[in-house]
């Protein structure tokens, strides 16, 4: 986990603790935002508009009032592809911004320390909701984004509701990963590029290796630290050559694992999983494994309807599409699937991991109450935005049926879950018996900690721990009768949780490890 929640357990949090640290309110998703945004440049559209069709870093310099108070002196451009790009063709000026707070003042922050604001249209999704609810659930599990909603105006014109998502940067970096200064890449193909003679060809960000020449990479990578090309080269060839052996010392499984879970849970397309391969990020840590962090979220659920080759996929296909996608056809241009899923072990962890998020989202309708809370929130707002990209009656309608956005039938989020969340609960694959872990508990003298626990229905188990070398390491547990027993030595700040596997399936906890963990005080 990461070196902030070691701060949290010196001051004695209760265990087991999990990686959703402290509140922000800019972030609270109970609580809209205000922006407003004064540009003084008259042709302010059109220079905007010109640097993005261009590729520019450039900004226009201008002000922004959040909830009341002034920033001066911040950098403000147009963000994002389809939904800048299709929206631009429109008469809708509602466009994406990118706001860099600290852009002249290097020192100026928002509140909880935050220096960007990322704006989005909420493109593609009538029901306002896909951004906010898949952040919030991938939460649990992951490093992510937080997200919610703002009002947004220029020059006082209002331009509409907005979502607001907690940026990728190095403060998003410290709080989850303890460190800022590794390798940063943005995993968003550059769709118009030329290919570059003497590569591969190029599959978009699949992490497949084109090479040792860094320039093969460029199209399809956007590097955000400043340095890494090497590094993702290296990854790459490592991947290949590795396969399943030693992956750990490149890569956090534990985390690869769980972004692929759920991305299949969520049906999220627009994704490493989808045809667009893309909508992600990868962090070397400062133990030199990459971690993957999500983006993206407006068309999670279904929004987006391509699985990797082929044609759309039907409402049918969205609700019943494999856990084991690309892994059953041996698709070769999604590398870290086959040579993850190539592991038996990694494969039963996934398949729990995925067990976990349905249970604890879908089956027991804790999505739909979540869904209720935000509507209720956010009502009055979508109905009054007289800029939204699609209809009120498309927002009241689309968390339980179909709605239109243009042209394109996007899913109601419940016909989809509720239909899918018994798919993955019955699945042959889910309905294996895994082992039980129960009664876990650990004493500790001066030199040793032991950690015991009942189990069942198993055939090897492992406990994995860690102090302050941020690793996990594991060791077996030996078994007298139900009750398995490890012994490890008595080192500052130690987090453990349990692996069981039998022959069909595999059992952690706390089910969220590694990103929950329980803590010795």
């Amino acid at each position: 986990m990461i070196r902030n929640i070691l701060t949290f357990l010196l001051l004695g949090l209760l265990t087991p603790f999990n990686g959703e640290l402290f509140s922000q309110e800019l972030y609270d998703l109970d609580k809209i935002q205000e922006v407003k945004i004064t540009i003084d440049e008259p042709h302010w559209d059109n220079k905007l508009n010109a640097y993005k069709k261009q590729n520019l870093s450039k900004r226009l310099i201008g002000s922004v009032k959040v909830n009341g108070v002034q920033y001066d002196s911040v950098g403000i451009r147009y963000k994002g592809n389809s939904s800048y790009f299709n929206i631009r063709k429109t008469d809708s000026n509602k466009l994406p911004f990118n706001i860099k707070i600290d852009y002249i003042k290097k020192d100026q922050r928002l509140p909880g320390n935050f220096k960007t604001l990322k704006l989005s249209n909420v493109f593609r999704d009538p029901s306002f909701l896909r951004e906010a609810l898949s952040y919030e659930i991938a939460g649990q599990y992951m490093a992510a984004s937080r997200a919610n909603y703002a009002h947004v105006y220029v020059n006082e014109d209002y331009l509409g509701f907005y979502n607001l998502t907690e940026s990728v940067d190095k403060q998003f970096l410290r709080t989850h990963f303890g460190d800022d200064d590794g390798v940063l890449f943005k995993c968003d193909p550059a769709w118009k590029a030329s290919k570059v003679e003497g590569c591969a060809v190029n599959e978009k960000a699949t992490l497949k290796y084109l090479g040792a020449d860094s320039s093969c990479y460029k199209n399809s990578y956007e590097l955000k630290s400043d340095h890494g090309w090497n590094a993702l080269v290296q990854f790459t060839k490592d991947l290949k050559d590795k396969r399943n052996q030693d992956l750990e010392s490149i890569m956090n499984v534990d985390a690869m694992l769980w972004m692929l879970a759920f991305d299949i849970s969520l049906v999220n397309l627009d994704s490493y999983l989808g045809r667009l391969c893309h909508n992600y990020y990868i962090y070397q840590d400062s133990m030199g494994r990459f971690n993957p962090i999500i983006w993206d979220m407006n068309m999670s659920f279904g929004g987006f309807r391509f699985g990797g080759t082929g044609k759309s996929l039907s409402d049918t296909e969205l609700q019943k599409i494999s856990p084991l996608l690309h892994f059953k056809s041996q698709n070769k241009n999604r590398p870290l699937i086959l040579h993850l899923f190539e592991n038996p072990l990694y494969r039963k962890i996934y398949l729990a991991h995925l067990r976990t998020i349905n249970n604890e989202n879908f089956v027991n309708g804790r999505y739909k109450e979540k869904a209720k809370e935000i509507r209720k929130i956010i009502d009055s707002a979508v109905k009054n935005d007289t800029n939204k990209l699609y209809s009120y009656e498309g927002f009241v309608d689309n968390f339980e049926k179909q709605a239109m956005a243009s042209t394109s039938k996007i899913v109601g989020l419940s016909y989809l879950m509720d239909t899918r969340s018994q798919y993955l609960k019955n699945h042959p694959l889910l309905r294996k018996t895994p082992p039980s872990i129960s009664n876990v508990k650990h004493e500790s003298t001066e030199e040793e900690i032991t950690i015991t626990a009942q189990l069942g229905n198993t055939e090897k188990v492992w406990l994995y721990y860690r102090s302050e070398n941020m690793i996990f390491k594991s060791t077996p547990m030996t078994r007298e009768e139900a009750t398995y027993t490890a012994t490890i030595p008595n080192q500052p700040n130690t987090q453990y949780y349990i692996l069981a596997e039998n022959k069909e399936a595999a059992m952690l906890s706390p089910e969220r490890a590694a990103y929950e963990f329980y803590s010795v005080e």
